[in-house]
């Protein structure tokens, strides 16, 4: 339903992360008026209303947010636990305790949720010891999988509040998300941009740390200010209501084209794909002495590699063993169109994070 923009109201739950705050910045450049919901307020983005809450304290949340009355919301946070289980019961927690928090104000028109390509390929143990190889590019009418998965438990918590409380709801899932934020717990850029850094500081070879498939297949990745456009326009979108969407910059590319490029941009050698996969998490565990080094040569804001440095989740997306990509047609046709060079996403948050003086 296409809304007056001063008469929104968004509640961004995440909004220290990585999808949180790139769409914070969205919605405000938009003129929305918007609260950010997060457990530690450490950087918040300008004209953002900020809320400490903690979604897993029902009482704590009640009370957080008894003055707020959102008509929008976009819930963009997880968290990581040991086993499926347990990341199923705290996850969908979250979103049900926030969701009844706001129940009785009948205040909320749009629920959008951000989950992500484990939909379709499901746990680490799917597709490495089970075999379990999805169909790409990925579709939204691709069946959930019979593995447990955290992000169908979120979604059926959205589907039964929708129910209870009639607003619309979108499901977004992006692939890997590139964009800026620090202290984030899945950040592929900033770690491949922490980790050439060391390269170039100590003259080693910036090297592949994946799979063949994915260095030789075709992959795509989301801009996290595509996504935040996404959020936004489904939100706002009447045909978009109650749908899923895919979402990525527009692109594909090879990682073995890719990696050239981010290793041209900072100036190093490269080490391909040589018949084995080299973990990144193993390569960088022993590099913090080396960055704080930099961070002292170099007037460096973060010391601390593992606030910048995710390097097991970039593990994770390189070393599948297969080509992963997605499908845009379904939001195509329904009128989103926003497009970003992946190349331009990754030189960009470079950019930024010199600016900022997190890398050299």
């Amino acid at each position: 339903m296409k809304t007056d923009i001063m008469k929104n109201i968004a509640l961004v739950v995440g909004s220290t992360g990585i999808t949180g705050s790139n769409l914070a910045e969205e919605l405000i450049a938009q003129n929305w008026t918007t609260y950010g919901l997060a457990r530690n307020q450490l950087s918040p983005v300008a004209g953002l209303l900020t809320v400490k809450a903690d979604l897993l304290d029902p009482e704590n949340l009640s009370e957080a947010l008894k003055d707020m009355a959102p008509t929008h919301i976009f819930f963009t946070t997880w968290m990581r636990k040991d086993t499926e289980e347990e990341n199923i019961r705290t996850n969908s927690a979250m979103v049900r305790n926030l969701l009844n928090a706001l129940s009785p104000k009948k205040s909320v028109r749009h629920v959008a949720l951000v989950t992500g390509l484990k939909h379709y390929l499901g746990p680490f143990e799917a597709y490495v010891k089970a075999g379990i190889l999805p169909e790409t590019p990925v579709r939204e009418e691709h069946p959930r999988l019979e593995y447990p998965n955290f992000y169908y438990a979120q979604e059926d918590e959205v589907y039964a509040a929708a129910v209870r409380d009639g607003f619309a709801w979108s499901i977004h899932r992006p692939h890997t998300v590139i964009g800026y934020a620090i202290g984030n717990l899945m950040n592929m850029g900033i770690t491949l941009a922490v980790y050439a850094s060391i390269c170039k500081e100590t003259g080693a070879k910036f090297t592949w740390p994946g799979s063949e498939a994915q260095w030789n297949g075709l992959s795509d990745v989301t801009d996290a200010k595509i996504l935040a456009k996404q959020l936004i326009w489904a939100s706002t979108t009447e045909e978009a209501e109650n749908q899923a969407f895919n979402v990525t910059n527009g692109d594909v590319f090879r990682w073995k084209w890719l990696w050239k490029r981010i290793a041209d941009y900072f100036g190093i050698d490269t080490d391909g794909y040589n018949g084995s996969v080299r973990p990144l998490e193993k390569e960088m565990e022993n590099k913090q002495e080396i960055w704080s080094a930099m961070a002292d040569r170099y007037g460096l804001k973060e010391k601390n590699i593992d606030r910048l440095s995710s390097a097991w989740h970039t593990d994770l997306d390189l070393g599948r063993p297969l080509e992963v990509m997605t499908d845009m047609s379904k939001s195509r046709t329904y009128g989103f169109t926003a497009f970003e060079s992946t190349e331009n996403s990754f030189i960009r948050l470079f950019e930024k994070l010199k600016a900022e003086k997190i890398i050299p």
